[in-house]
């Protein structure tokens, strides 16, 4: 049964839902339409699933592009109803029939035209289904008359087959038909139309049941290996005994071959161990450990503090770029010679009635190899094209106005409501609104290996300072050799305090410890330094879940390579995935935000910043693009789409 059925424009304003149905919907179905489909430009899907605590529901929608207006119909998942398309095709067309734009409200009216298109569509797709259940009950009994009478013809053919085994003779002679009776000593398989067999008892019956075609017959070395013969040939081929006798001796001598002697447990004990590396004169300790004998839980330095200059953050970044050849150019001519000079003319003065999708295809097909050119994720080309797609198709064409600029324009749109943070990314603010509550704000880096999130981590950590933020790092990888004295250098370089606990250390509980101490000596902001590890390992990406859930922090940033393309959209899907699945709390927490490393090496291959930020809804934050601690950017959306449309 269909829960609801709601039409409102494009603004928000509703101008009808059905009040009969009188379903109250658990949660807000529309909402999350609206904001995770509608406005993320996955306009193209087929449906939305929207699941709350209780109920799990399917939406499905369809625009009218010339007035600006939307359709939605939500039902029970479980229901698979099967005429909501066609409902929501037949409402618009007769609710666009009476709109208009003076007018807010059309209960009254339109409730009776609704009232018999529901009737009108669900009689129809119960016809369908009888149909449907009709012709599966007739497939099925033709199905068994078939399987009844293929089972009656071989029950026949095996009863003839042994009398025919029964009747045979010891002498070679030929019947009727031209069968070959063969001799005890050899075979005869000459098969007549029927594919019948003649030959020793086993190999006769073997092949008539298995219609065997015309062989010579073959001498067998002994009369107690005839049967296998006959079964043989029944079956269209022959096989040698004595090869087979052959295998098995070579298969018998190889088992008397001795097993190599297993070590015995002693020798297993005395293996040689891995020693540590000595550096310098005097040996190193044998655990890096700092926290036996010490009472001291984060360093403060002592050097002389160096001006490394100002952050790229917050210098204002020109957006101009060189101009390639326009798209508008480039589908004139892959389009040329289709449309004669006057008729482009002619449409271009007069204007079109309404877009259809075979108009939006070849400027589509352009805008799509571009993107894909420009690294963008060759599935998330395709929605972004449908979703365009479906926007413009029955939208009338202004005078003057070609289909090409129209479809530049509304790709430029829907990147441009991509790109832009759906929140605020204001990390000023936020750290001063927590040290105004009595707490530091919180940061945790994540990411596979080797994308550079400790270097990346200390640029952040250089642009507060520069800002009068006190900053703390808490060096939680406690996994990768040299993760602490990496982060020790930092701090070294940068006079700023570190928490430690050496390696081998639980980093859930490093990182609350590094969060107590902050409070206690009243740090700003803490930045956390996580072990990088891969989306498909299971054990890391619970520990990472773990310390996410156990600490809460304010804001978890994904660290991945500008470069890395489709992989980089897989890294994170798995990531959110594991970060939800594996929750220790009610409500999981996922990626709030991106940060993009080797940005300077990617030349105009752009498009993995769009990809994350598709696929996930969280913000590119931080750009990462260069070695200093100065080369950290905040993203230039507009750049960003001027490139991937060039």
């Amino acid at each position: 049964m269909l829960e609801q059925l709601l039409i409102f424009t494009r603004g928000g304003l509703v101008l009808w839902t059905c009040h009969e149905l009188g379903n109250a919907l658990k949660g807000s179905p529309i909402d999350a339409l609206i904001r995770s489909c509608l406005l993320e430009e996955r306009a193209g899907d087929s449906a939305f699933q929207y699941d709350v605590s209780g109920a799990s529901y399917t939406l499905k929608w369809t625009f009218h592009n010339e007035l600006g207006l939307v359709f939605v119909a939500v039902y029970q998942r479980m229901l698979h109803l099967l005429y909501v398309d066609e409902l929501l095709s037949l409402v618009k067309k007769k609710f666009s029939a009476i709109y208009t734009e003076d007018r807010t409200s059309y209960s009254p009216d339109f409730d009776d035209t609704f009232r018999q298109l529901l009737r009108e569509a669900e009689a129809r797709a119960e016809d369908m289904r009888r149909n449907k259940q009709t012709i599966s009950s007739g497939t099925t009994k033709k199905g068994a008359a078939g399987k009844k009478l293929s089972d009656q013809s071989q029950g026949k053919a095996k009863k003839s087959g042994g009398a025919r085994v029964s009747s045979g003779g010891d002498d070679d002679d030929a019947d009727s038909n031209g069968n070959y009776k063969g001799s005890k000593g050899s075979v005869g398989s000459h098969g007549n139309g029927n594919g019948k067999v003649r030959g020793l008892s086993y190999g006769k019956a073997n092949g008539v049941a298995n219609g065997a075609a015309n062989v010579h017959p073959i001498e067998s070395s002994s009369t107690s290996s005839d049967d296998e013969v006959g079964n043989k040939k029944g079956n269209g081929f022959a096989f040698d005994v004595n090869k087979l006798q052959k295998l098995r001796s070579k298969a018998s001598s190889k088992k008397g071959v001795p097993e190599p002697l297993k070590p015995s447990k002693e020798e297993e004990t005395k293996k040689k161990t891995k020693k540590n590396r000595v550096w310098g004169d005097a040996p190193p300790p044998s655990k890096l450990d700092y926290t036996n004998g010490s009472d001291q839980q984060f360093e403060d330095t002592t050097a002389v503090k160096i001006d490394h200059g100002t952050s790229k953050m917050d210098e204002e970044e020109n957006s101009s770029s060189s101009e390639d050849e326009s798209e508008e150019e480039l589908v004139e001519k892959t389009t040329n010679g289709k449309k004669s000079w006057f008729s482009t003319l002619v449409q271009s003065v007069a204007g079109k009635n309404s877009l259809e999708k075979t108009d939006l295809e070849p400027a589509l097909k352009v805008l799509k190899d571009g993107l894909m050119a420009k690294n963008v994720a060759e599935e998330i080309a395709e929605k972004l094209c449908e979703s365009v797609a479906a926007s413009l198709v029955g939208k009338k064409l202004g005078s003057f106005t070609r289909v090409t600029s129209t479809v530049r324009s509304a790709m430029e749109e829907a990147l441009l409501r991509i790109l832009t943070p759906k929140r605020s990314v204001d990390i000023l603010r936020d750290a001063q609104v927590a040290k105004e509550q009595g707490r530091p704000f919180v940061i945790v880096f994540v990411g596979v290996n080797g994308v550079g999130k400790s270097t990346n981590l200390a640029k952040v950590a250089y642009w507060l300072q520069q800002h009068g933020v006190s900053v703390m790092m808490a060096a939680c990888d406690t996994f990768r050799s040299g993760a602490v004295e990496q982060l020790r250098t930092h701090a070294r370089r940068l006079q700023i305090s570190v928490f430690e606990r050496g390696y081998e250390k639980d980093p859930a509980v490093v990182a609350k410890e590094a969060i107590r101490e902050a409070a206690r000596t009243k740090q700003d902001v803490v930045l956390v330094d996580t072990a990088g590890r891969m989306q498909d390992n299971e054990p890391l990406m619970r520990a990472l879940s773990k310390l996410i859930s156990v600490n809460e922090p304010d804001l978890v940033l994904f660290v991945g390579e500008a470069l890395v393309g489709n992989d980089g959209v897989d890294q994170l899907m798995k990531f959110n995935q594991a970060l939800a699945d594996m929750s220790t709390t009610s409500s999981s927490r996922l990626i709030d935000g991106i940060l993009l490393t080797k940005f300077d090496t990617i030349d105009d291959k752009v498009g993995a910043a769009l990809s994350m930020v598709y696929i996930s809804g969280a913000p590119v934050v931080f750009v990462g693009c260069g070695q200093t601690y100065t080369d950290l950017k905040r993203l230039n959306v507009k750049s960003i789409i001027k490139t991937l449309l060039n």
